[in-house]
């Protein structure tokens, strides 16, 4: 059994470190609630707009959408990975880093990776396992707008426009709730066709023509889509954190509990044993 000292340094380390993570908890907390009232207002408007495009492209084939729905042989495929650029969250940058490597071993197997590593944490992992980078977006964390999020948006559109890449695909954490994050795969490149109802309703007036509203409409959708994507995994990776400095915390105390219990044992055992000494020193004398 360690001594009382040892004893007594673990549980002062342990008390320390419960302080911390109880600390950073409560600032996950709070940045949690801004990053979640972020995410909550742009889906609807993100949702809509999405929704509106496909009803306006419906059967509409011109060259200023075909260059973003042009479907090649999947040759070259950018990834573009959303991760933090910071630990301590369980799980959540750990998973994209998995998902990313499952698309690659499997699904793309015979295709060309890159990588476009939005946080550090992607970004080292990466470039350490010897990965394509085509470029690092780890400071858009440092100022989160959707102007900063759209110059990266723009360099993705303009790749793919150049025949760079032949597809590009997202993987990020979806927000759920503060315990929950899901790990998605979007296609962001080329644009899919979806499946649409004939019976929608067309009856729009369109100033100025709906070619025209088309070719605007497409590449805000698709800034619109990656800055929902990023603004998702900024929420998620503060629940993450949240919930793995309130598990940390609950975990410290309840160490701190068992080293304390522990102490009052030796201690006791300790006295115990001195009043033996005592007892037996009294009665020597006594002999």
């Amino acid at each position: 059994m360690a001594n009382l000292k040892e004893i007594r340094s673990r549980i002062t380390s342990v008390g320390s470190t419960m302080q911390i993570t109880s600390a950073m908890k409560m600032v996950s907390a709070a940045k949690l609630k801004r990053a979640q009232d972020a995410i909550t207002q742009m889906r609807p408007y993100s949702n809509k707009l999405t929704e509106l495009l496909e009803n306006l492209s419906f059967n509409l084939d011109t060259p200023s959408t075909g260059k973003y729905t042009e479907k090649r042989g999947l040759k070259n495929i950018l990834f573009v990975t959303v991760s933090s650029n910071r630990g301590l969250c369980g799980g959540f940058n750990a998973n994209i880093i998995k998902k990313t490597k499952e698309l690659i071993k499997h699904e793309y197997s015979s295709s060309n990776p890159h990588i476009l590593s939005i946080g550090k944490k992607t970004s080292e992992h990466f470039a350490k396992n010897k990965f394509n980078i085509v470029k690092q977006s780890d400071e858009l964390f440092s100022d989160l707008t959707y102007n900063n999020v759209k110059d990266v948006a723009e360099f993705i559109m303009n790749a793919f426009i150049d025949k760079k890449f032949d597809k590009v695909v997202l993987v990020y954490n979806r927000f759920k709730n503060a315990a929950t994050q899901i790990v998605m795969t979007e296609n962001f490149l080329p644009l899919e066709e979806k499946n649409t109802n004939s019976n929608i309703n067309m009856d729009y007036l369109f100033e100025p023509s709906q070619e025209e509203i088309v070719k605007d409409l497409i590449p805000k959708s698709l800034r619109t889509q990656l800055f929902k994507a990023v603004l998702d995994s900024h929420a998620s990776e503060h629940g993450a954190r949240m919930t793995a400095m309130h598990k940390a915390t609950d975990n410290a105390a309840e160490l701190k509990k068992e080293l304390t219990l522990t102490y009052n044992k030796a201690r006791q055992a300790a006295i115990t044993g001195e009043i033996l000494e005592i007892v037996g020193g009294a009665e020597a004398l006594n002999n």
